[in-house]
């Protein structure tokens, strides 16, 4: 599978800003602080999404960004096709040319896998991510943690 740091950094970026969309608009460098990946990164694949209609930026004092459509309407499939990343599994990017220009023994295979695996993150939200408990809790330690964190430089300020 061709779904690389990128897929995935992009993806857990745009369910840390659903789950902080009700707030306004969310900075990178919160997500960044949230979620461990570094803001320069998070820039570039804010840049795709934005691009590609699934955000959109707001500038100045409280700026920062915000999803363009309900986290229900933003499959999770949209996101990895907007950084640029796909599903396919295949060995030849599904030109059927594996074997010396021509398909291979388990080309079929491979093809019904992608298949399989774009559909299952087609049928997948935002909106469902948010509604599981996991993802609830994890995001939960985050904020404490970042908190708890601005708490102590804070005291140390003082």
């Amino acid at each position: 599978m061709k779904l690389t740091t990128k897929g995935r950094y992009a993806v857990t970026a745009m369910l840390d800003l659903s789950l902080h969309n009700k707030e306004g608009p969310v900075s990178l460098a919160d997500i960044s602080k949230r979620q461990d990946i570094s803001l320069s990164y998070l820039e570039q694949l804010f840049s795709k999404l934005r691009k590609r209609g699934l955000v959109v930026s707001m500038r100045g004092p409280g700026g920062g960004y915000s999803l363009s459509d309900a986290p229900s309407e933003i499959a999770i499939s949209n996101i990895i096709l907007a950084v640029d990343e796909n599903v396919d599994v295949t060995n030849c990017g599904g030109a059927s040319d594996c074997q010396q220009t021509k398909r291979c023994l388990t080309h079929d295979l491979w093809a019904d896998l992608s298949g399989r695996i774009q559909s299952f993150l087609d049928d997948i939200t935002l909106e469902d991510m948010m509604q599981r408990q996991e993802v609830l809790e994890v995001a939960q330690r985050q904020n404490n943690k970042i908190i708890k964190e601005s708490t102590l430089h804070n005291l140390n300020q003082h």
